[in-house]
């Protein structure tokens, strides 16, 4: 399986509008940092977590021509909002998305064209929708995926584990069955927003303990905020914990 990493930033994207700081100017391109999302490919076939705001452009970046599926976190805007652009990926075959219920009810209230079936009109996204449940695994065309809880301060979102990769985005802390979930990872995708403390999100301190608590192989952090640069936030992270990139290739078995 190859994972690419679309998008390793926070709700705002990086560099942030308006802002002339010593991040926002940096000229590391590891610092221009799209919203969080995550690409799986195993022999030709795509699935995507998650499709934000910058889904069109991260899109385009890598060339994507085919996808077979994308798979929902939760419903913030920086997570869903690139849903409509799926359409030019649906128009041949259709395309699947799997969500939990309350998260497939808020995708239809915001995007109701999308839902409509058999109405003839050929610009409207093709959609099969499928609900999951947390600990449920799930047959993907192929592909096997363990929704597993994530705390996201007083919301219940997904994360997911698919083989030995494990991608938590969005997170301030893990229920023990989660913990039991996530053990065993070649790779893991683990929130790391910021050095400072905040109400739904890991510090890059408590991404670093839990990361240690997991024991995966290799831990990336994701959805990082407006606050480090790469190079100074590499340098603060132990062996075997470094901060994602967008654009940023792993070949995981």
């Amino acid at each position: 399986m190859i994972c690419t990493v679309l998008g390793s930033g926070t709700s705002t994207g990086l560099p942030v509008i308006g802002c002339s700081c010593s991040l926002c100017t940096s000229t590391d391109p590891r610092d221009r940092r799209l919203r969080s999302s995550l690409l799986l490919t195993v022999r030709e076939k795509n699935w995507i977590i998650d499709t934000g705001p910058d889904f069109r452009a991260q899109a385009l970046r890598v060339g994507l021509t085919k996808l077979d599926g994308v798979f929902y976190t939760h419903g913030h805007a920086d997570h869903i909002l690139g849903l409509d652009d799926l359409r030019p990926l649906s128009y041949r075959h259709g395309l699947d998305i799997w969500a939990e219920q309350p998260l497939l009810q808020q995708l239809n209230r915001m995007f109701p064209y999308a839902f409509v079936a058999g109405d003839g009109l050929n610009s409207r996204p093709k959609l099969r929708v499928h609900e999951i449940h947390v600990g449920q695994r799930f047959d993907a065309g192929g592909l096997d995926v363990l929704p597993v809880r994530v705390f996201h301060g007083k919301d219940q979102i997904l994360g997911f584990r698919v083989g030995k990769i494990g991608y938590v985005t969005d997170c301030s802390a893990l229920p023990p069955p989660s913990l039991d979930q996530l053990k065993g990872l070649e790779v893991l995708f683990l929130d790391g927003l910021q050095r400072t403390p905040h109400p739904t999100h890991l510090t890059f301190e408590k991404a670093v303990l839990l990361a240690r608590e997991l024991g995966a192989k290799k831990t990336y952090l994701t959805h990082i905020g407006h606050e480090i640069q790469h190079q100074d936030l590499q340098a603060r992270l132990p062996e075997g914990i470094e901060p994602a990139w967008d654009g940023l290739t792993l070949e995981v078995n």
